[in-house]
């Protein structure tokens, strides 16, 4: 479990339901995660001042790996279940797994495929140098993702490649530009526009996103 740190931004925010341990567990990633990330901090203090809070925006948490399953046994304790009717979510070179419990987080597992297929996944180097008990990002549930982009690029923050997802369709995606850690891509934060009552994960999408944040070795 990732080590409490001070959002040095705005005070830290309150567990709730402090005695349930996947809520404790589930709090501790994502302040982690902001404390570590600008793009999260910037949203997060801005819905510190309105009150609701980081938390109850969140759409979905990803964390990478090297084995879905493995990573899955620490939610699947605590009363999460893998999305069945989603399957795995294939992708070119990498894939991924859903889980669900009512009232908590979405959680998306992904990893590399073994052997050639998984060449070229970004998903090996970075779960190597970072391990996968951080989250890689957090989606963020936004009402129209045109003006979410425009307010935050206003307070600084940068994003990664273009929407993902046509106006009008069920779902659309974009990440800021990653959060640079000992010169490799650590994190970024998701904004998620979704509509039609869709909880799904469409490939296209998810695949657009993950080469938006890869960097340039030259």
């Amino acid at each position: 479990m990732p080590t409490k740190k001070a959002n040095k931004s705005g005070p830290a925010q309150p567990e709730a339901g402090s005695k349930n341990i996947l809520e404790q567990a589930l709090h501790h990633y994502v302040e982690d995660f902001i404390a570590n990330n600008h793009a999260a901090k910037v949203v997060a203090d801005g819905l510190r001042v309105i009150g609701p809070g980081f938390w109850p925006v969140i759409d979905h948490l990803t964390f990478r790996t090297h084995h879905v399953e493995e990573r899955a046994k620490e939610f699947l304790a605590q009363g999460y279940a893998y999305d069945s009717k989603l399957g795995i979510i294939e992708y070119e070179n990498w894939w991924a797994k859903v889980y669900r419990k009512h009232g908590y987080p979405v959680l998306f597992i992904d990893q590399a495929y073994e052997g050639k297929r998984g060449k070229g996944s970004l998903i090996p180097d970075w779960v190597d140098t970072f391990g996968d008990k951080v989250l890689h990002h957090v989606a963020i549930r936004v009402e129209d993702i045109e003006k979410a982009i425009y307010y935050l690029e206003k307070q600084g923050v940068a994003f990664a490649g273009k929407i993902v997802g046509d106006k009008g369709t069920d779902l659309r995606q974009i990440f800021t530009a990653p959060e640079m850690k000992n010169r490799k891509a650590f994190s970024v934060v998701e904004l998620t526009e979704r509509h039609n009552g869709y909880e799904g994960f469409l490939p296209p999408q998810a695949d657009g996103l993950m080469e938006s944040t890869r960097v340039s070795r030259s």
